[in-house]
């Protein structure tokens, strides 16, 4: 696939880097994200892969944007106040760059239609946040053989992670999934929530640019993936650690006696 010249002039800072050149900019027009949630950490990831010319971008999201959302999620307005998430976002995107394709879900990820609507894309970005939901989205990644690069934020600091379960390290073991770094969710009410314990605006921003510039990678081949890493950002003392995260035997997707087969039972 010929890049056009106004494709070669959108994407020049991209062509010239070595490392993406005209070959990783074909590729990241032609591949297939899934982002999901357009919420905090969704709006900036879902920007700059669009910015980046990420082909086809699929958004998932049943909630509506309300004036709370606006001090984080930068990819709505006070105009499409109570719109869908998703049409607002869509509107973004198409205002900054028309070559990207978006498919909408304007629905709730449910054990019932995970697997098939994440099967449709070739790496999943997930924003989500509930811990559910994770559990859910990183069984169907799992199961249908999908990169997934998930990001997390409390009120002051960032947690960044690639998962790649269904392949091996060097010595032939499976890759950890995120059930090896959460092996169950939180009891109900020991977590707080983002409208009781607040968060940093800004934090969101730098974490779902991380997450996009990940996807990247993982679809051009550039740099070092994240895969069987933890990368955690405290906000306060403007600090990056990270660190290694080790396949947990115990894992009901890949450990010593695996179970879960299917999504009926990812919980």
């Amino acid at each position: 696939m010929a890049l056009s010249d106004t494709q070669l002039e959108r994407y020049a800072r991209h062509i010239v880097l070595k490392e993406i050149g005209g070959p990783g900019q074909q590729k990241l027009l032609g591949a297939r994200v899934l982002v999901i949630g357009a919420g905090g950490l969704g709006s900036p990831a879902l920007l700059y892969l669009a910015a980046a010319g990420a082909g086809t971008l699929g958004i998932i999201d049943d909630d509506k944007v309300s004036l709370s959302n606006l001090q984080r999620q930068i990819i709505h307005d006070t105009d499409h106040l109570d719109a869908a998430k998703t049409q607002s976002a869509a509107a973004a995107i198409a205002r900054l760059n028309p070559d990207v394709k978006v498919e909408l879900h304007e629905e709730r990820l449910t054990a019932q239609n995970a697997l098939e609507i994440i099967s449709r894309y070739d790496i999943v970005a997930d924003g989500c946040d509930n811990f559910a939901t994770r559990f859910l989205v990183s069984d169907a990644c799992f199961l249908a053989r999908r990169p997934l690069v998930s990001a997390a934020v409390g009120p002051f600091e960032g947690q960044l992670a690639t998962f790649k379960p269904y392949e091996k390290d060097e010595e032939g073991t499976p890759l950890p999934t995120y059930r090896c770094l959460v092996p169950e969710a939180p009891a109900p009410g020991s977590i707080p929530t983002c409208e009781s314990a607040g968060v940093l605006g800004a934090l969101t921003g730098v974490m779902g640019s991380l997450q996009a510039l990940e996807v990247i990678k993982e679809i051009t081949g550039a740099g070092e993936s994240l895969t069987g890493k933890l990368l955690i950002y405290d906000a306060l003392d403007t600090r990056f650690r990270t660190i290694k995260l080790k396949r947990d035997p115990a894992n009901p997707l890949n450990g010593e006696n695996a179970s879960i087969k299917d999504l009926s039972h990812h919980a």
